[in-house]
C-alpha cells in the first residue's frame, strides 16, 4: 500500500495509541503466570506475533473487547511442536529465546526477511553460557536460531550496547530459573528505559529485580502473579511523537491524550520539542500533551536511549531553522532497517541536506526545502510514518510506499492523520 501526503493543517484530541513495548512485555509475564487480564493491549502485527510465540509455549491467548486473558504455561514451557515464526518482531524473537532456554527441548524461531538480518550474537551467547546451547542454522549471528534449554541459571557477560532487549529477555526468564541469574554488561547499557519498562512491568507481576553496580541481578523461583485487577497498557509515547511532530510542525493544535508519566524513554520527546521552541504543554496529571505549530530551531540530541525517536527528530530538524544533530545512533542502524541511512536518503530525496556519519546524523534545515517526492518506506513503520509526517509540509505531494507496515505499532495512524484533517490518501 502507498500513502500519499500533501501540505495539511492537522488540529483536534486523539488518544495515544497502547504501548506496543509494554504490550509485549505483559504478554509474556502473563504467559510466564497463571492467568492475567490485560487491558487496553496494543494489537497489532508485532504484538500478534508475541501472542503467538506465547501460544507455542503453551499458554493460550483470547483476544477480547479492548482485552487480552493469558493462561500461562505454568513451570514448564512446553517444546513449541513447531518452527515459531516471530514476522517482523525484533522483541518477540528475543524474548521467545528467553523462554526457549527454559524448555527441556529444543525450540527453532525465525521470522521475515528484515528480522532475519538482525544480529542475535549476544543472546546467543549468554545462553551458551547459562549452560544451554544455542546457534544461528546459518552459522552467522541471525536467524533461523536454535535454542535449547539451560539448566538453572547463573551468571553471563553480555554487551549492553547491541540491544536491551536481550537484558529484557534474560530477567524475565532468570525469575524462573532455580538460581536466577546476573547479568555483568560488558559495556554501556544503551536504550536503557527500556530495561526500566521491564523492571516496571515485572515490579507489576510481583517479580524483584536488583541492579548492581555491574548490571542486574534476578532472584530465581520467583512466580509471576498478575495484579488483582488485571495490568493495563500505558500509552505509547513512541506512537505519539508522530502525532506531536505533526502538531508542531503543522498545526493548528493537536492534543494527545493518555499520555502519563513513567519509564518510557521516549516521552523525552516533549522536552525535545519544547527544546527546539515548540508551543507545548504537558498536563502530566490528566495525561495530556498539546501542541500547536511553532518556528523551531535546531538543537543536539542524543538517541542512546532513544533509538525510536530519531526518524521523528530528523523530521523535525527538516523543518526547523538551524542545524539538528543526531548523536549516538550506531545502534539505530540494527532496527528494521538502517534507520540512520533510510531516514539520511530519504530527506535528501525531499531537498534536505544531511551529513550522514556512523554515530551521528546532521539535518541542515536552515539549507533545506522540504518538497515532495516518492519515497520508499523500506518495509519499516517508523521510516513511514515520520515520512508521512514530513508530506505534511513538503511542497507538493509525498508518495511512500509499505503505507501498510504501520500495522506493526500503530495500526491506525493514518486513519488519525485523518481525523485531524491531514490531507491525504491510501491505496
Amino acid at each position: 500500500m502507498h500513502a500519499t501526503v500533501s501540505q495539511s493543517t492537522v488540529s483536534g484530541s486523539v488518544v495515544a495509541p497502547p504501548s506496543k513495548s509494554y504490550t509485549h512485555r505483559a504478554i509474556f509475564a502473563g504467559a510466564y503466570g497463571d492467568e492475567t487480564e490485560i487491558h487496553r493491549p496494543l494489537v497489532s502485527a508485532d504484538t500478534r506475533a508475541s501472542m503467538r510465540a506465547a501460544e507455542a509455549f503453551g499458554a493460550q491467548v483470547e483476544q477480547g473487547d479492548g482485552s487480552l486473558t493469558v493462561t500461562g504455561f505454568g513451570d514448564q514451557p512446553a517444546v513449541p511442536a513447531d518452527v515459531i515464526d516471530c514476522a517482523n518482531s525484533g522483541t518477540t524473537i528475543r524474548l521467545a529465546m528467553g523462554v526457549a532456554g527454559l524448555v527441556d527441548g529444543a525450540t527453532v524461531l525465525t521470522g521475515d526477511e528484515s528480522l532475519r538480518s538482525r544480529p542475535q550474537g549476544p543472546m546467543l551467547d549468554a545462553i551458551d553460557q547459562l549452560g544451554g546451547h544455542a546457534w544461528s542454522t546459518r552459522g552467522t549471528d541471525q536467524a533461523p536460531i536454535v535454542v535449547e534449554g539451560w539448566a538453572d541459571g547463573g551468571t553471563v557477560r553480555i554487551p549492553g550496547d547491541v540491544s536491551s532487549q536481550f537484558i529484557t529477555s534474560l530477567l524475565m526468564a532468570g525469575a524462573r530459573t532455580d538460581s536466577g541469574i546476573e547479568i555483568a554488561l560488558r559495556s554501556a547499557l544503551k536504550s536503557g528505559p527500556y530495561v526500566d519498562i521491564t523492571i516496571d512491568v515485572l515490579a507489576a507481576f510481583g517479580v524483584a529485580v536488583e541492579r548492581t553496580d555491574l548490571g542486574f541481578v534476578v532472584p530465581g523461583e520467583q512466580a509471576y502473579k498478575a495484579p488483582a485487577d488485571g495490568y493495563t497498557v500505558p500509552g505509547d509515547f513512541s506512537a505519539a511523537s508522530y502525532l506531536l511532530a505533526a502538531g508542531a510542525i503543522a498545526g493548528g493544535e493537536v492534543t494527545v491524550e493518555g499520555l502519563f508519566p513513567g519509564p518510557q524513554g521516549d516521552s523525552a520527546i516533549v522536552e525535545i520539542l519544547d527544546r527546539m521552541g515548540a508551543d507545548i504543554d504537558w498536563d502530566e496529571t490528566n495525561g495530556q500533551v498539546t501542541v500547536s505549530q511553532s518556528g523551531l530551531s535546531g538543537i543536539t540530541v542524543d538517541v542512546g536511549d532513544t533509538p525510536d525517536l530519531l526518524p521523528t527528530i530528523a523530521v523535525l530538524g527538516a523543518a526547523a531553522d538551524g542545524t539538528t544533530t543526531i548523536e549516538n545512533c550506531e545502534h539505530v542502524r540494527y532496527k528494521e532497517t538502517d534507520r540512520v541511512a533510510a531516514m539520511a536518503e530519504s530527506l535528501e530525496r525531499m531537498g534536505v541536506t544531511v551529513t550522514e556519519e556512523r554515530d551521528t546524523l546532521t539535518i541542515h534545515g536552515g539549507e533545506s526545502e522540504l518538497t515532495g517526492a516518492t519515497l520508499d518506506g523500506r518495509g519499516d513503520h517508523r521510516i513511514v510514518m515520520s515520512l508521512a509526517v514530513a508530506g505534511l509540509v513538503a511542497e507538493g505531494e509525498t508518495r511512500v510506499s509499505d503505507a501498510d507496515d504501520v500495522a506493526v505499532s500503530f495500526p491506525a495512524f493514518f486513519d488519525v492523520l485523518d481525523q485531524l484533517g491531514a490531507d491525504l490518501a491510501t491505496e
